[in-house]
């Protein structure tokens, strides 16, 4: 590490010491200025409580916590809710806690529909991802686990079925994030699944803090990265394993998150896996089927000072509205989150430059998401944080750490809301997953958050706002266009968006594509490229309203 950038971290550890945000505790954060969210949880009527074990054996897996995802899964045009449990690694019975899916009622407020969905499960779960596999327009439902992943094919109305066997994708290994995306341009989901460690109960070893207490190990005590896994999607809900042929099987990571677009604007889906102290993998779609690793060339496997970070959650996301792709990744306390900036498909660290380097060196950040939280005209970036080793501060909770939200300046730098998290007064727990969404579908994006062994917080948007549109992109059978690349024009101002669900921590998000205008109040044009490289044009469209885009008419 560079002196300079050493010296300016230090002194971020101590202001925020001195703020009192090292400590693991169970309280609250001081607080300044208003707030951008309320949380609401318990009001809606979500009573979810993430396990990761009956008591503290300090197994890897307990550490990790878990992800959820928003998706509307019984097609009523709001989104619903699905929290992954994680629960027993001894083997789970009939009285351990299960995933579990919250239906919107429309007016604010879930119910817990698990039972009747057909989503009991009581794997030791991760992560999920939503698309639709088949194509019949209802979005299926990935899980991954410590364990085999499984497949549930959505029947219609919310209603599922296991079709793990059918389709495939049983994957055996400790999955954490997952993707679907139409990699070969076929015409469906194919899916990526992100492997952590090889890890099982014979191979767990004893850890010990600073301080000498029993304390969880690192990825790297194991030393066993495990390969990411591709699957093919050949119709009809059968998948193969195609990730030795694609290539992907040529490096291994401990992979803990996913994002994929279209990142050299060649007309193929591309992959960039944030791994957990070992380097980044940039996977460059080479047209035919394969992929080739090429983020230590391009600039984005390593720091600027040349160290794989402990990668969590990942965005990836145009912050300086220039029409490129660059990424956020959140990293262990003492190393800070990155940013890496895209100059022509070369990227550079510009964490420091950026204002989210310092702010964020004494806490660990898992699930992130990018979004314009205050229709400012500008993306901001939430981070769930939380411990994963023992604070040297005595508390409560010696894991637990406030969330953190950075408002964007105008594109070029961020700044740290306060209160932390931008809630009053700010919460401290155990942040992993987080999923972003229009929950209440008026026209903001909310923020769900699951805390490894603690309650799940949902968090509406009550910041002041400007302008905005939504824009829902489906292909021409009626399923969510995940990929396809829009070009808004606002005023002067053009925008570069992409169809995603995939990005965070082990989480899936809302599929709608979110603008804020500031205050521009104009209608705006947006041009589609779908996945099959056609084009296609649609407005005026008018603000502060959600439109539905198809690849044949505009709803």
């Amino acid at each position: 590490m560079s002196v300079a950038r050493h010296i300016a971290l230090l002194v971020a550890l101590t202001v925020a010491c001195v703020a009192g945000a090292c400590g693991g505790g169970g309280g609250v954060a001081q607080t300044s200025g208003p707030a951008w969210f309320e949380e609401v949880a318990e009001k809606a009527g979500l009573d979810f409580r993430h396990t990761p074990g009956r008591e503290r054996a300090y197994r890897f897996p307990e550490i990790v916590g878990s992800g959820l995802g928003f998706a509307d899964v019984d097609e009523d045009g709001f989104l619903d809710l699905f929290a992954v449990q994680s629960g027993e690694l001894s083997g789970a019975d009939e009285s351990a806690p299960s995933d579990r899916l919250y239906r919107n009622r429309r007016d604010g407020t879930f119910e817990d529909v698990t039972t009747a969905a057909g989503l009991v499960e009581r794997a030791y779960g991760m992560g999920c991802a939503f698309g639709d596999a088949d194509g019949d327009g209802h979005v299926d439902l990935f899980v991954t686990n410590v364990g085999p992943d499984v497949l549930h094919h959505n029947l219609g109305q919310g209603r599922f079925e296991d079709v793990t066997a059918r389709a495939g994708v049983g994957d055996p290994n400790w999955g954490t994030s997952a993707a679907f995306l139409d990699y070969d341009a076929d015409g469906d989901l194919d899916l990526f699944v992100c492997n952590y460690v090889n890890w099982s109960s014979e191979r767990e070893i004893q850890c010990s803090s600073s301080s000498g207490q029993r304390d969880y190990c690192s990825p790297k005590n194991y030393n066993a990265p495990a390969p990411d896994s591709l699957f093919r999607n050949e119709g009809a809900l059968v998948f193969t394993d195609v990730s030795e042929k694609a290539g992907i099987h040529a490096a291994s990571g401990n992979g803990l998150g996913v994002v994929c677009q279209d990142f050299d604007q060649d007309g193929r889906l591309d992959l960039y896996v944030a791994n957990d102290l070992t380097p980044n993998q940039l996977w460059m779609n080479q047209g035919d089927g394969t992929f080739q690793d090429e983020a230590l060339f391009a600039g984005c496997a390593v720091n600027a000072d040349g160290k794989a970070e402990a990668g969590m959650g990942v965005i990836a996301f145009d912050h300086q509205e220039d029409g490129d792709t660059d990424f956020f990744i959140t990293h262990l306390d003492g190393e800070t989150n990155t940013l890496f900036q895209n100059d022509g498909g070369l990227y550079s660290d510009q964490t420091r430059l950026s204002g989210l380097g310092p702010p964020s060196f004494p806490f660990t950040g898992w699930g992130t998401g990018d979004a314009d939280f205050d229709h400012d005209g500008w993306l901001d970036i939430y981070v769930a944080n939380g411990r994963v080793a023992r604070s040297i501060v005595e508390g409560a909770d010696p894991f637990a750490e406030p969330d953190q939200l950075f408002r964007g300046l105008a594109g070029t730098r961020f700044e740290e809301v306060l209160p932390r998290g931008g809630v009053v007064p700010s919460l401290i727990d155990n942040g992993r997953g987080a999923a972003f969404g229009d929950y209440d579908n008026d026209g903001d994006v909310d923020v769900a958050v699951s805390n490894n062994g603690g309650r799940l917080h949902l968090l509406r948007n009550v910041a002041a706002r400007g302008h905005w549109i939504q824009l829902r992109v489906l292909d021409a059978r009626g399923s969510d266009a995940l990929g396809a690349s829009l070009s808004i024009q606002s005023g002067t101002r053009r925008f570069a968006r992409t169809v995603r669900v995939a990005y965070s921590f082990c989480s899936s998000n809302d599929p709608r594509v979110h603008l804020g205008l500031g205050a521009s109040a104009e209608p705006v044009t947006v041009s589609v490229r779908w996945l099959d490289s056609t084009q296609q044009s649609f407005g005026p469209l008018a603000v502060d309203r959600q439109h539905v885009l198809s690849k044949s008419t505009t709803r």
